[in-house]
């Protein structure tokens, strides 16, 4: 054992990842909780200090830090701005990573590749964060580019093109579903006939399976959970929620979603699942929530409760979601609705508790999103309008501790500026963009005083 720990401090000794670290969606552990210590209790007057600002070209990636590097993706693209934000005809432009030095945000080095957008909705950038494992660097861009770079150089390790490989196009708004790691599998959405999730050499990119068919791949990040004495892979797709042997692709179970498995579409199946107990639950937009129940001497799932499709899902009586990943705590998922509210749902039934409109002004925005990240009993929000909120959710309601504008909304969507891209919280510090720079906060109780 201490062989196998040395050779990997001395091969990836500026990459090794820390407790501190933030290594890829959603963070460490892929479930949107900051475990930190020494972080503040209160926002200064004027609000956080902001350390350093950078600029960036346009995207909706996410940024991972480790080890003192910052690692996110951005387009560059001469193509005049669309009207209706639809690339019907190719889209010349580049799709970059870059790694950032965390201290000031100079880049490091930066991987670039021809990448024109086609036939893409929102065609402003690639979306998926990128995934830092023992010194490589994992992305998937808009259009399916699939690269593993050494973290260091940025030099290609390997490389392959979805689109290309699996006969597929990209989904709608592109490829957004963040890679997932799990043993010695990157495993990936893709598209085409029986490989919408396909498992692949992590080191080589060769292919180990593939499995699943849907019209739609969707946007919903691959997640390994445990249940019924198994570990599982659970893949949603645009029509069903599947669970999956991660080593072979073999399925254990499947539950369409909808209920008849006719979505509308285009589908936005794009918050990552969620359990808590023996409750695995899923929202969208259009359909709303779908909890099953987890068997537990095998793995097998039962239908708890499901939401429905209505006319207007800001009227509806169940949690839908557009695109973010409701925050868990107690045994109740706090979530944003379609009119931009914020919701507390009691998991086990999916029973509202409370909604709150405060977070938006107290005012109705269409598809208004806030990334919810946890910190021990609080958590902090990252709204669609650059605000950083620190507040308290509980089913007694919302209390809000501080808030302070940090980005400008730099994207027309339906009407709003919005900001699109989820936050990374690392040595007690925020990193977060718009499609102009990118910047780091200082959120640590030290620099708080």
């Amino acid at each position: 054992m201490t062989r196998i720990v040395l050779a990997v401090c001395l091969s990836a000794l500026p990459t090794l990842i820390r407790a501190d670290d933030w290594p890829q969606w959603m963070g460490p552990q892929r479930d949107g909780v900051w475990r930190e210590t020494g972080i503040l209790d209160k926002f200064p007057e004027g609000g956080p200090k902001v350390l350093w600002r950078q600029p960036i070209g346009p995207g909706y990636t996410g940024p991972a830090i480790v080890g003192g590097r910052i690692y996110v993706m951005d387009r560059l693209t001469d193509a005049p701005a669309l009207k209706d934000g639809f690339a019907r005809n190719a889209m010349p432009g580049k799709e970059r990573v870059l790694c950032l030095d965390a201290a000031n945000g100079q880049e490091v080095w930066k991987h670039e590749y021809d990448c024109p957008y086609l036939k893409i909705s929102y065609p402003t950038g690639p979306r998926t964060t990128p995934l830092i494992h023992e010194g490589k660097v994992y992305t998937l861009g808009t259009m399916g580019h699939l690269y593993c770079l050494d973290a260091n150089t940025g030099k290609p390790v390997w490389s392959k093109s979805l689109k290309d490989e699996y006969k597929n196009p990209p989904p709608i708004w592109g490829h957004a579903a963040s890679l997932l790691i799990d043993g010695d599998r990157l495993i990936t959405l893709a598209g085409g006939n029986g490989s919408a999730v396909v498992a692949l050499d992590k080191n080589t990119g060769k292919e180990i399976w593939r499995a699943l068919t849907s019209e739609e791949v969707c946007y919903c990040p691959p997640t390994i959970i445990e249940a019924g004495g198994k570990r599982q892979l659970i893949i949603w797709l645009s029509d069903t929620l599947n669970s999956l042997e991660p080593e072979t692709g073999k399925e254990y179970w499947m539950v369409p979603y909808p209920e008849d498995g006719s979505p509308q579409r285009p589908a936005v199946n794009i918050s990552q699942p969620l359990l808590v107990n023996d409750i695995l639950y899923v929202t969208s937009f259009y359909h709303g929530p779908l909890a099953v129940k987890l068997a537990k001497d095998k793995p097998a799932a039962e239908v708890a409760y499901r939401g429905k499709k209505v006319a207007d899902p800001s009227k509806a009586a169940t949690l839908h979601t557009l695109m973010s990943t409701p925050g868990v705590l107690d045994g109740h998922f706090f979530g944003t609705g379609a009119a931009g509210e914020i919701q507390c749902i009691e998991a086990a039934t999916g029973k509202r508790v409370w909604s709150e409109k405060k977070p938006f002004g107290g005012k109705e925005a269409l598809f208004g999103t806030a990334f919810f990240i946890r910190h021990a009993d609080r958590f902090f929000l990252f709204t669609d309008q650059g605000d950083l909120i620190l507040t308290k959710l509980s089913p007694k309601g919302y209390e809000e501790l501080g808030r302070a504008n940090l980005l400008k909304p730099s994207q027309n969507a339906r009407g709003r500026e919005v900001v699109w891209s989820h936050p990374a919280f690392a040595d007690k510090r925020m990193v977060c963009r718009n499609d102009k720079e990118i910047i780091c906060v200082d959120l640590s109780k030290v620099g708080s005083q």
